[in-house]
């Protein structure tokens, strides 16, 4: 029986240290995404609007229709630019970038 307990609890002990000292996720800032979307974006997407390519919207529905429903790919969009968009490498930080797609996607499942 003392076997066991010394067991289950070096495995506790295990689990434990693995989750406290793991390296926390990167929690995008939405308001820092929300200035940066004023700054940079809304002249093309107000309110989730396009205005260049009007079926292209930042809406829910466009996003998942065009593949642009995870923050990794609103990024790339954001860094690399695509057709009449500018790629805003350079302008933004890559922290920058992923704070403006947060709020985008979070907009987007607000209905903007």
């Amino acid at each position: 029986m003392s076997r066991l307990v010394a067991i289950v609890l070096t495995l506790f002990a295990l689990v434990t240290v693995t989750f406290t000292f793991t390296t926390p996720a990167y929690a995008a800032d939405l308001a820092a995404g929300a200035g940066i979307f004023t700054a940079n974006c809304a002249s093309c997407h107000l309110g989730g609007r396009n205005v260049i390519m009007a079926d292209k919207t930042l809406k829910k529905d466009a996003l998942e229709k065009y593949g642009m429903n995870s923050i990794e790919a609103i990024v790339k969009q954001v860094s690399q630019g695509k057709n009449a968009m500018p790629a805003f490498t350079g302008r933004l930080t890559p922290e920058q970038a992923q704070d403006v797609a947060a709020y985008v996607l979070d907009k987007a499942e607000k209905g903007w």
